[in-house]
């Protein structure tokens, strides 16, 4: 079955979660293969670190590191800034670039983005993290045998469900069918309950994630994208991606109104405030919603695109994004510091785990489901069970997520049908692809 592929992330993702945490206690900074400055600034000297991010959902909890990590850093300034969210964290990196104001750390999503940036990016194999890194999360950042980035955490995502409405309205089963999907929805409604809230506004929400669920699906997923790379393979005609168009249309028939002008932070305060069931987001919104309500009965489910119950019972889980670091930055030793401290020190590695509510993507870090919450404790027990299924958006061709997220709103407005969604969707990624 395709989701065996992932069997390697599932056994290596329930190891980190049970080692015993060796090796976490290294205080030790700087680089592990050279003798670079230590990071911390020379007496009466003070160095500023410009960290260029996009998690929206970590940017409180990064400016208590920034007191913390200065506070132990005399000399050492973080000047971090958040671009996510609603905004497209990428055009902005470019324009950071662009304009000169190269950040000294910033995010890289994967194969793709490492393409693009490959040349501004520093080798980080040697690192004293790097050994510890699980394998999965190396391969989307390694070339040449070089490893260029340290993965941020281990994600996953699916349907969001609020258990408590779920009972409200009478449905003692997570669905694993389209039809059974469709079966909870009208039952929401009938008990006066909004089924889904869908941030259709948000180009990342559609164009990443929910596109994935239909490369995700393909039975061979990496091959279906080389296949539409060398023109063997079509959206236009795939059997799966008429299978999604009726998840699609699912949580369209069943939304709340104007999901088209529902954005990010309006989707999760809806979901968090109770006024919808489901929504498609993943662990990471763990935070945020919180922030609003802290006491919501919360779990993640399936995506099903059919009614093979055995192969929609799967969540999609991956690495979100890595840490880069800048090659040409002044200040590159403290930047190398700053990451060995995050994932090597007790101090950093509570910053993962309990502050920011990450799956840790290191063998040396633990962590536990009462630390985690409901969403990170979903997404642990679908990995365990061996029912994840991977993420491919990292493999889309340069700027694609945008045009098919605009052509996916498109879709919503009813500008075009369903065979036209799927030919603009191959349209684009024709025009896209490296030729």
């Amino acid at each position: 079955m395709k989701r065996n592929v992932l069997l390697s992330f599932t056994l290596l993702l329930a190891f980190v979660l049970v080692l015993s945490g060796c090796g976490g206690n290294n205080n030790e900074s700087g680089s592990g293969n050279s003798k670079e400055s230590s990071g911390s600034a020379a007496k009466g000297e003070t160095k500023t670190i410009k960290i260029f991010q996009f998690k929206v959902e970590i940017a409180e909890a990064l400016n208590r590191l920034k007191t913390d990590y200065e506070a132990s850093h005399p000399g050492i300034k973080l000047d971090i800034q958040t671009v996510g969210g609603g905004s497209d964290y990428g055009a902005a990196l470019k324009a950071k670039f662009a304009s000169g104001e190269e950040p000294d750390i910033f995010n890289v999503g994967g194969q793709s983005d490492l393409d693009t940036w490959i040349d501004n990016v520093e080798d980080l194999s040697n690192e004293k993290w790097a050994s510890d890194v699980i394998d999965v999360a190396k391969e989307p950042l390694t070339r040449d045998g070089k490893l260029y980035g340290q993965p941020m955490n281990i994600e996953g995502y699916g349907f969001i469900y609020n258990k408590d409405l779920f009972a409200k309205a009478g449905i003692t089963e997570v669905p694993t069918t389209l039809s059974g999907l469709e079966d909870a929805a009208k039952k929401l409604q009938a008990a006066g309950i909004t089924p889904f809230v869908n941030g259709y506004q948000e180009l990342w929400v559609l164009g990443n994630h929910l596109l994935n669920v239909a490369f995700a699906h393909q039975q061979d997923p990496a091959g279906f994208v080389k296949g539409l790379n060398d023109g063997t393979a079509s959206i236009a005609d795939n059997e799966v991606f008429s299978n999604w168009v009726k998840l699609f249309d699912l949580t369209l028939k069943y939304s709340n109104k104007n999901p088209l002008t529902t954005d990010y932070n309006t989707e999760m305060a809806m979901f968090a405030g109770g006024e919808a069931a489901i929504t498609q987001q993943g662990n990471w919104t763990q935070t945020m919603i919180d922030g609003v309500n802290p006491n919501l009965n919360l779990g993640i489910m399936p995506m099903p695109i059919s009614d093979d119950s055995k192969e929609n019972d799967t969540i999609y889980v991956g690495v979100p994004n890595y840490w880069v670091v800048n090659k040409n930055s002044p200040v590159k030793a403290e930047a190398k510091e700053f990451l060995n401290w995050l994932a090597t020190t007790p101090e950093g590695q509570k910053y993962i785990t309990e502050d920011f509510k990450f799956i840790p993507a290191f063998k040396n870090i633990t962590t536990t489901s009462d630390v985690l919450g409901d969403l990170g404790s979903s997404v642990l027990e679908y990995s365990q069970q061996g029912k994840t299924l991977g993420w491919y958006f990292n493999n889309y061709p340069d700027g694609a997520f945008n045009e098919f997220g605009s052509q996916m709103q498109a879709y919503i407005a009813g500008n075009t049908d369903a065979a036209g969604l799927l030919k603009n969707l191959q349209q684009t990624w024709d025009n896209l692809k490296a030729k």
